[in-house]
């Protein structure tokens, strides 16, 4: 099992930039495929980005493309979205999830989420 916490959300004005992070506990972090996903007001929760096991596959919305990029670091158990060109649609809530499968697959661990907001 893994536990994940999230940071680095916040209030930006759109075309600013963002990272977050996530921590996860566990010795077991490096087996487990890494998500960001977000979930805006009435609308469901997307992955947005996903990266394996070991860094050679990686995953994106069409939303994101371009934009988003996501890291991790096996070393510190850490994973990272970095956000720029923000948009008023990226306001959400997001979520860091853990796999272990692939990025493609259902992703069974899930933070408590963090708010970004992108003002026009």
């Amino acid at each position: 099992q893994v536990q994940l916490v999230e940071s680095g959300g916040g209030l930006v004005q759109a075309g600013g930039s963002l990272t977050l992070s996530c921590a996860a506990s566990g010795r077991t972090f490096s087996s487990y495929a890494m998500g960001w996903f977000r979930q805006a007001p009435g609308q469901e929760r997307k992955r947005i980005a996903a990266i394996s096991q070991s860094t050679d596959v990686t995953y994106y919305d069409d939303s994101v493309k371009g934009r988003f990029a996501i890291s991790r670091d096996n070393a510190k158990n850490t994973v990272n979205l970095h956000m720029n060109s923000l948009k008023p649609e990226d306001t959400a809530v997001y979520y860091c999830a853990a796999s272990p499968r692939s990025v493609f697959g259902k992703f069974d661990y899930w933070g408590q989420g963090t708010q970004v907001t992108v003002s026009s």
